[in-house]
């Protein structure tokens, strides 16, 4: 999915957000996507909220697009073409793979014209690091696709387009090999566990584990395993 808006560098606009909760509504909805692709046109990836439109609504859908990424069975991946600026950032932290070229420059400058990072706040606390989110925050100071891999917000920083295709389609490649309900499930488990106690978790763990073990996507996978074979999901296309 392309963020298309190259006249206001993809700005989170009614229409955009729109636009992208169709797109995501229909990917989770179609059995043969393995994984959703977010990216941009130009040298944005996303600047943000759409100022000019300047209503409520403009954020309104931002929830339920985070929110579905977030639990979607597929995993979705950032693929950063370029700067980034608030209300963009929740979309890379929502993600569960995020991969920017190294000259991609990112902040949140909500601070900057008045209002707060609430929504997309959300998802980032959930994978940066609280001082290094602190600061970003607080001052709205830009900051480098480097500083956000250390801060645990990207996933890979890469030199440039080409090993910025070459990253993505090599995680795609492998998620392709991999089974679609141990993926799904892997996913829900990622998002779900941290927010259990040790003895709940484990809990849980046990009893998803156990389902898995059981089911028809694991006794066709061993057998491919122990046959030296392709299981049927990691079979080439005809």
């Amino acid at each position: 999915m392309t963020l298309d808006s190259p006249h206001n560098r993809n700005a989170l606009s009614s229409q955009l957000l729109e636009e992208l909760a169709r797109g995501l509504r229909d990917a989770t909805t179609d059995r043969t996507v393995r994984a959703v692709v977010i990216t941009g046109t130009g040298t944005v990836f996303c600047s943000g909220a759409d100022l000019s439109e300047r209503t409520r609504g403009v954020t309104s859908q931002l929830p339920d697009i985070l929110t579905t990424i977030t639990t979607m069975t597929v995993p979705v991946i950032a693929r950063v073409n370029g700067h980034v600026r608030a209300g963009g950032i929740g979309i890379i932290a929502a993600s569960d793979l995020a991969v920017a070229p190294a000259q991609s420059t990112m902040a949140f400058s909500e601070v900057r014209v008045g209002v707060a990072p609430a929504i997309i706040l959300v998802p980032t606390l959930r994978v940066t690091d609280r001082r290094f989110l602190s600061r970003a925050v607080l001052t709205g100071d830009s900051f480098t696709a480097a500083d956000a891999v250390q801060a645990g917000l990207l996933s890979a920083v890469v030199s440039d387009e080409k090993d910025l295709n070459a990253w993505v389609e090599g995680v795609t490649d492998s998620i392709r090999l991999s089974a679609p309900g141990a993926v799904a499930a892997t996913k829900d488990l990622l998002r779900t566990l941290p927010a259990t106690s040790w003895d709940d978790g484990l809990s849980i763990a046990q009893r998803r584990s156990a389902e898995l073990f059981a089911g028809a996507e694991a006794a066709e996978g061993m057998d491919a395993f122990l046959a030296k074979r392709a299981p049927s999901w990691g079979r080439p296309e005809t």
